[in-house]
């Protein structure tokens, strides 16, 4: 697990570093300065490529805060069952909430791309101009 947290924070890092030289270089290609973020329409679409990348990252922060939440809760249900077999129940329960919440989280993303990629339909979008 946590060579997969790991890989996909690097992952991003660097996938995040690379779009935004390839930023830099639609900038000059087309002759729009900073702070400027309307030109040529290509230069448009490459600068926009990275609007969800901060919807990413506060993802990845929740998941990751999630799973530090789940292995304390583990740890109670283990020192919990240990004193007695009724004491495991709120590390048990803790545990539960945690992985449907992370279960969801899943779910609702796998859910977002297939409607982005069959239906036209971005959720993510549709929050971002909402907020």
């Amino acid at each position: 697990p946590f060579c997969c947290a790991s890989v996909c924070n690097w992952g991003s890092i660097f996938s995040a570093c690379h779009f935004a030289r390839l930023v830099g270089k639609s900038r000059m290609k087309h002759k729009v300065m900073p702070p400027a973020v309307t030109g040529a329409p290509e230069f448009e679409r490459t600068f926009r490529q990275s609007s969800l990348f901060p919807l990413l990252v506060s993802f990845l922060e929740l998941a990751s805060l999630l799973g530090l939440l789940y292995m304390f809760a583990r740890h109670k249900y283990f020192h919990g069952y240990v004193q007695s077999a009724s004491g495991r129940l709120m590390g048990f329960y803790l545990s539960l909430i945690v992985l449907a919440c992370l279960t969801i989280l899943g779910a609702a993303g796998i859910v977002n791309g297939f409607m982005d990629e069959y239906l036209g339909f971005n959720i993510g979008k549709k929050l971002h101009k909402l907020f």
